[in-house]
């Protein structure tokens, strides 16, 4: 409790009952008294919503959560017209903490459930799981819906502490890039880190509700980077890697949430820059063309990318191209010749969305990323993790939306009943709440295979069942989408407000669908997978 708070006038609700007028206007909210004579010309809602004689001078706890989020009580305009609390009462509804755990049924994996357990989590999890939620809660989320709204980049400050506690760098996955070093101050170790480790990190940052900053926060450097790390040439790979992690390359001018300055640069710069509009899914389409120098020591590369996530943001860009023997990959500076141009989605400019043009950019001939010609494996080798990470993202958001649901449908009154005492309403709770348990329990049950599979058995093991796993949480995503707004009605496409999740979650879930492989690509792989395994020797 605030000292504001430990300081109020106790009061009666006959007291708070005489002041229902306009310019004496008195109303309590979960035992709080506050003063609205002067706030009620200024009333988003108009001054009429506050003289309805169930909420001048009485408790309109039950009519104010009806209209509102509860976080608007804690802003401090609106704190600051407390000016008592009822005798003998106490606050029935607890604002959630930073790092707080959700105490709605099913609004937590069930590994998160006091009651539950699970074979995959270790200590190391669990506390890791409990500074990136309070990291996400304090330092990023504040500034996504910020930039979220204004479609500018995240914050200096939210990406220097994210180098800072080496996020980034788990952001990777386990590997030796991680050994040796303190990931979030020590809470693990590098050589312990695993992929439920990472699991934990993506779900975590998928909770902030932002999308488009979402995939402008070094979403590009996730998909971007390892092919440097594993493709690259030394010196150049070190170098890169260091620039990335540690953000400490030249000067860049930019803006950020709208306002200019000319800085260090943040880690997230760079990109993975394959698609283009003449070729998404069809990697071996690729029409940008990389040409090669008389003496071998530079490469020329002319072509388009489009759709490329942070490419606006980027320093860096992974840049698959055609070359006389088939597909090379190379790492492109920004330099002369690129030229980035925003690209405006159905979600936030913050993700850096960009159409990306190489006019006769050079690159010296250390700068290609794997065999000259063996570009397809370089940039098929990172596809599983890629999909896998949007499969942590998708099902994570998913449950965030049937906990705003839910907690809608409890506090929302119809005919005089909450809107959980709708029969037709539970029906769409059943079935939302089986598919965000099934999705979570296949996705922890590919996690553990991940963590005892080397790479060679992923790749041969695995990329079906990911792909699987892609489609149908996007697909659950799509339908958990639909029933969220028909539950939240106009709120659920309303950008403000209660719905505000909601009409985000429907406007942007279908990127998930798309990137990494649409959903029907992808279902069709898993099932060539299977056929490749098919044995020839059985019959009906």
């Amino acid at each position: 409790m605030s000292a504001q708070e430990t300081n109020l006038k106790p009061l009666t609700k006959d007291e708070v009952a005489k002041h229902n007028k306009q310019g004496d206007l008195w109303i309590i909210i979960d035992s709080f008294v506050y003063d609205l004579s002067k706030f009620g010309a200024m009333h988003p809602g108009g001054l009429g919503v506050l003289l309805d004689e169930e909420v001048a001078g009485q408790d309109a706890t039950t009519v104010f959560y009806g209209l509102h989020r509860s976080e608007v009580l804690q802003k401090p305009q609106y704190a600051r017209l407390r000016i008592g609390q009822i005798e003998g009462e106490k606050p029935r509804i607890i604002t959630p903490q930073p790092g707080s755990i959700s105490k709605v049924p099913y609004g937590e994996p069930t590994w998160l459930t006091p009651e539950f357990k699970s074979p995959y989590y270790k200590d190391s999890h669990r506390a890791l799981q409990k500074v990136m939620r309070k990291f996400v809660d304090e330092v990023i989320t504040p500034d996504a819906h910020a930039c979220e709204e204004s479609g500018k980049r995240a914050s200096k400050e939210v990406l220097e502490a994210m180098a800072k506690v080496n996020l980034n760098r788990m952001r990777l996955g386990p590997g030796k890039h991680l050994h040796g070093h303190e990931l979030f101050g020590g809470v693990v170790k590098g050589e312990e880190f695993d992929y439920f480790h990472e699991l934990v990190i993506n779900q975590e940052i998928a909770r902030m509700g932002a999308r488009g900053y979402g995939d402008g926060l070094n979403a590009g450097m996730v998909i971007g980077l390892p092919p440097v790390m594993n493709f690259g040439q030394e010196p150049l790979r070190s170098k890169v890697l260091d620039e990335v992690f540690s953000g400490q390359k030249g000067v860049l001018k930019g803006v950020f949430c709208g306002v200019m300055s000319v800085l260090t640069p943040p880690e997230q710069i760079i990109s993975l820059a394959i698609s283009e509009a003449f070729a998404g899914s069809d990697v071996a389409g690729l029409r940008t063309t990389a040409t090669k120098s008389e003496d071998g020591k530079t490469w020329t590369i002319n072509g388009t990318k489009k759709w490329i996530s942070g490419g606006m943001h980027s320093d860096y860009f992974t840049v698959g191209a055609r070359t006389d023997g088939g597909l090379t990959v190379f790492l492109v500076p920004r330099g002369e010749g690129v030229e980035t141009k925003q690209i405006k989605t159905s979600y936030s400019t913050a993700a850096g969305t960009a159409y990306i043009t190489f006019d006769n950019v050079k690159v010296p001939a250390e700068n290609m990323l794997g065999p000259e010609d063996g570009g397809l494996l370089v940039i098929l080798s990172n596809f599983n993790h890629e999909r896998w990470v949007m499969c942590c993202a998708s099902a994570r958001s998913s449950r965030m939306v049937v906990e705003e649901c839910l907690k809608w449908a409890s506090q929302r009154f119809v005919f005089g009943k909450p809107l959980l005492a709708q029969a037709v309403i539970r029906q769409k709770f059943a079935h939302m709440i089986a598919k965000i348990e099934a999705i979570q329990a296949w996705l922890e049950s590919v996690t553990y295979q991940m963590c005892n599979m080397s790479y060679k058995e992923q790749s041969r093991n695995l990329a079906g069942q990911i792909a699987f796993l892609k489609m149908q949480s996007t697909r659950f995503a799509g339908e958990i989408a639909d029933d969220a707004v028909n539950i939240f009605g106009g709120r659920g496409i309303t950008k403000t407000g209660m719905g505000r999740l909601i009409e985000q979650f429907q406007r942007t879930q279908k990127f998930d669908a798309i990137l990494g492989g649409a959903e029907e690509v992808l279902g069709d792989l898993g099932v060539r997978q299977a056929m490749r395994k098919m044995p020839k020797d059985v019959r009906l």
